[in-house]
């Protein structure tokens, strides 16, 4: 297996940096730029200021307009400008005459998540995932960059593939980048079978998507005493969580908490993080978590609807779930059918957000009254613990149960010839 290559540590100095956005009518720039901004303060930079256009279409050349360029330029020079950061994805052109016209570096949008995730992501496959972004990200971008990379010598945007490496040999990237697609098939291969393993045994399954920072990693805890770390910050958390959590009705459910969203997520990052993204496609319900105190949650609750929709999952049954409930008037949260508000801090409106995980989730469960001889004493208990029991007695013939069992359980009891008993 290739050596991977490097990330580089986290520069300690705070960068101090500029925000530049172009408003071409797609989207909404100011609230795109505020977005930046925490984006940017998330990594860890200093933000000094902004700076919006209003063009028909970027510049070809430096994506904003000869004039705007020359104020950024004295701008920066007198704010001691470390790092201009552009709210879309620059071209390699733009990115080079735009380094070459400004005393300091320049990096997009696109740039500063992908650096975000490479400081955030734990787990051996969370890093794979980052990297293998990170590189088709850069691979198209080296043509004619040989001396400005060089410039780079660590700080915001350049965490990742060492300088070294991209310099040296186009080939070894792409050797790399097929390297790291090969080994995330694995990763896909082995999610897969594990899904199939729990089809197989019946064990329904809960995704928590939603836009990051809405609550999902408190929620998890919450649910489960995870022990996830949880932060109020953009991408606090980047690896999926699974742990078990057991419903109102007796059922076991496993619980995933995936990746946060945001808007106009590059989409290198969604194809990297495809194999984990197919966890929120693939399972049996989906909770659509959104901060109920954000101005823009029907907006986030929609970029999480149109994800499953790419995945080709938009059929599957969804929980819209209204996060920290406490900090708004209960009267601005628009509940409906299928619309739950709660607070994963103080747990206001959990055992209401379980009891409709437990109507929402498929109905493979039977209320039955069985009589278990004495020797499936084993059985019993695990029927105890699988199950919700109303009630159970022991008669002359061994222990009579009324339990509420899934599809799994039923097939068990029947296959050790339990006996089950009439209404």
């Amino acid at each position: 297996m290739e050596k991977p290559i490097d990330i580089l540590k986290e520069d300690e100095m705070v960068e101090r940096c500029f925000l530049v956005g172009i408003d071409t009518g797609e989207y909404d720039a100011e609230l795109s730029l505020s977005e930046l901004a925490e984006l940017a303060q998330t990594a860890g930079a200093e933000v000094c200021g902004n700076m919006l256009q209003r063009r028909e279409s970027p510049d070809k050349a430096t994506c904003i307009g000869s004039g705007r360029l020359e104020e950024l330029s004295a701008l920066c020079r007198q704010d001691e400008i470390d790092l201009v950061i552009f709210d879309r994805e620059l071209s390699a052109t733009q990115h080079r005459n735009l380094e070459e016209a400004l005393p300091c570096r320049v990096i997009d949008r696109t740039m500063l998540i992908l650096d975000i995730f490479a400081g955030r992501a734990r787990s051996a496959e969370g890093r794979l995932q980052v990297e293998l972004a990170q590189l088709q990200y850069m691979l198209p971008r080296l043509m004619g960059q040989g001396l400005s990379l060089s410039r780079l010598g660590g700080g915001i945007g350049t965490r990742g593939p060492g300088e070294s490496k991209l310099e040296s040999d186009r080939r070894h990237i792409r050797r790399r980048i097929d390297s790291l697609r090969a080994q995330l098939k694995e990763v896909e291969k082995r999610r897969r079978a594990h899904r199939e393993r729990r089809q197989k045994d019946g064990l329904a399954t809960v995704a928590i998507v939603g836009y990051t920072n809405a609550g999902k990693s408190t929620l998890l805890n919450r649910l489960t005493d995870a022990g996830v770390l949880a932060q109020d910050m953009l991408f606090a958390t980047l690896d999926t969580t699974t742990r078990a959590l057991r419903l109102p009705d007796g059922r076991t459910v496993l619980l995933i908490d995936t990746v946060g969203l945001i808007r106009r997520l590059p989409h290198h990052l969604v194809e990297a993080f495809h194999a984990t993204l197919e966890e929120a496609g693939d399972a049996d319900l989906v909770l659509n978590l959104c901060d109920a105190a954000s101005p823009e949650a029907t907006e986030h609750l929609s970029i999480a609807e149109q994800l499953m929709q790419s995945l080709g999952r938009g059929d599957r049954p969804v929980l819209q779930v209204f996060n920290k409930c406490d900090r708004v008037s209960p009267d601005s949260i628009p509940l409906g059918k299928n619309r739950v508000a709660i607070s994963a801090i103080t747990g206001e409106g959990i055992p209401e957000l379980l009891a409709a995980i437990a109507d929402a989730l498929p109905p493979d469960r039977r209320r039955v009254t069985l009589l278990f001889p004495f020797s499936l004493g084993a059985l019993a208990e695990e029927c105890r613990r699988e199950g919700a029991v109303e009630s159970e007695e022991y008669v002359p013939e061994g222990l009579q149960m009324t339990v509420i069992l899934g599809s799994r359980m039923l097939k068990k009891v029947a296959d050790a010839g339990v006996q089950e008993m009439g209404e």
